[in-house]
């Protein structure tokens, strides 16, 4: 039997190219003034998400398949191959077995996942397996993960995979910039990589977990935004601590506040440590309260993930089959 999944704003609708660039703002170190974190309204509003009853039934897969939609299906290790890459794409294209899509009614919908994230290296493999799908490929940048290459270095990266077919660029902030708390040494570094990006996509991360507090994590979520990032993203996933509910609360908390001061929409990334589709579909319930429905789309959302598709896929062969398979059953994700 065919269904319609849509669920309160989760309808899944293929990625479109994002046509806004934020262009930032001046520095207004006023507006850094008046933020405060209270951790323990954070911990109370966060513990509301995943104590409460989850959606159930076809409203679970809904959102299941609107978590796919919004992966960017990542390989970041030192062994990668071209031959590893383009089996990544070719899972993006079909992120889910063409024969569970058809016992759920969902054959048709043209689903894929939101982007490939690679290093520079592999891009050029990845533009080229990705051909004519309009998925974007994203490369990480700036010395990733440590970002402590020369700046220079640094900008020709980016220049570089920009010129080999990125759409998408994720750099990593300089953490000393905001253990320092040296927030115009920040919103030169990320204005210096917005324009090295040119029409590609600024995703910044600010790797949460070795930024101390979470008044700095907001203030360093402010400040990117106003140097033009068009994401503000977790973690590069291989911090100690990488994304989770509280610091992601704050950083949403902080696109709303540059929402209403600028009228800019800014995409959110969490990334590392996201790999059960039970936990995926509490982000989505949390932007959606936080956000509203339009965050709901990988324009403005997305998962850094390797390993949440198998889970995904996994969840949804139960409910169409009643049995939960091994995960070796579903191809690399």
């Amino acid at each position: 039997m065919s269904r319609t999944f849509e669920s309160g704003g989760a309808k899944v609708t293929k990625l479109t190219p994002h046509a806004r660039i934020n262009r930032g703002t001046d520095f207004h170190a006023d507006w850094l003034d008046s933020i405060r974190v209270n951790m323990s309204a954070v911990e109370r509003r966060t513990g509301t998400v995943t104590g409460r009853r989850t959606v159930k039934k076809d409203w679970q897969v809904a959102w299941m398949l609107k978590a796919i939609s919004c992966i960017d299906l990542t390989t970041l290790s030192g062994d990668d191959t071209p031959g590893r890459v383009r089996r990544l794409c070719a899972k993006a294209r079909r992120p889910v077995r063409r024969d569970l899509l058809q016992a759920i009614g969902a054959e048709n919908m043209g689903l894929t996942t939101g982007a490939i994230c690679v290093y520079h290296t592999m891009v050029p493999t990845a533009v080229a397996a990705l051909e004519g799908s309009g998925i974007p490929v994203a490369a990480v940048s700036t010395g990733f993960p440590a970002g402590l290459a020369p700046m220079e270095t640094r900008l020709q990266e980016i220049r570089a995979s920009v010129a080999a077919g990125a759409r998408e660029i994720d750099i990593v902030i300089t953490r000393a910039h905001v253990l320092n708390q040296d927030w115009a040494a920040l919103y030169d570094e990320v204005r210096s990589f917005r324009e090295a990006s040119g029409a590609a996509h600024l995703k910044t991360i600010l790797a949460t977990g070795q930024l101390g507090s979470l008044n700095h994590v907001a203030r360093a979520s402010m400040v990117c935004m106003m140097a033009g990032a068009d994401f503000i993203k977790t973690s590069t996933g291989m911090e100690g601590v990488n994304a989770n509910l509280p610091v992601s609360l704050v950083m949403i908390r902080m696109i709303r506040d540059f929402h209403e001061r600028t009228g800019q929409e800014i995409g959110f990334k969490p990334a590392g440590g996201i790999s059960k589709a039970k936990l995926a579909v509490a982000y989505l319930i949390l932007i959606k309260e936080e956000l509203g429905n339009k965050w709901l789309s990988p324009d403005l959302f997305r998962f850094g993930a390797s390993s949440l598709l198998g889970d995904l896929e996994r969840q949804i062969e139960y409910h169409a089959t009643g049995r939960y398979s091994a995960a070796h059953r579903h191809s690399m994700g």
